[in-house]
């Protein structure tokens, strides 16, 4: 009994700490147009990361994720939110601007996939038409 309720006081302390990261779908912003901001957010397990629509015509996909994370396609227009519960490196998308190179990463813990990362990086850079190196930029902030 003592032992089931120190777990779950622990557990229910570890949740208190856990930080939500705002990331907005924006036409314009700091780096560019079409593009999240922040591009890179560095998060601890546990986490979330909102994804905030500020301008309609913007959704999120993922792309590259840690092994056992599933897929995430959120709805056109509407605020996201996505648990951190693996470490890794999560590459996503803006599925209709990812020509513009509408991309961002989310570093959690240690990059564990972070080979596989980087060729889902690279091949999007490549297929950019515009915006070129962005992706890479935020890419190489991963340690």
């Amino acid at each position: 009994m003592k032992k089931s309720l120190f777990l779950l006081m622990l557990t229910a302390s570890l949740g208190a700490y856990a930080a939500n990261h705002e990331v907005k779908m924006l036409d314009n912003g700091k780096d560019g147009s079409m593009v999240f901001e922040p591009g890179y957010v560095n998060a601890k397990v546990g986490d979330t990361v909102t994804f905030k629509a500020a301008n309609k015509g913007h959704w999120v996909q993922s792309k590259a994720l840690p092994d056992g994370v599933a897929d995430f396609l959120s709805e056109d227009g509407k605020d996201f939110t996505l648990k951190l519960d693996k470490e890794g490196v999560y590459v996503y998308t803006c599925p209709p601007h990812r020509m513009m190179n509408m991309s961002g990463v989310i570093q959690v813990g240690k990059p564990v996939n972070k080979a596989k990362a980087q060729a889902v990086v690279d091949e999007l850079e490549n297929r950019a038409m515009q915006s070129k190196g962005r992706l890479k930029k935020y890419m190489q902030q991963v340690k």
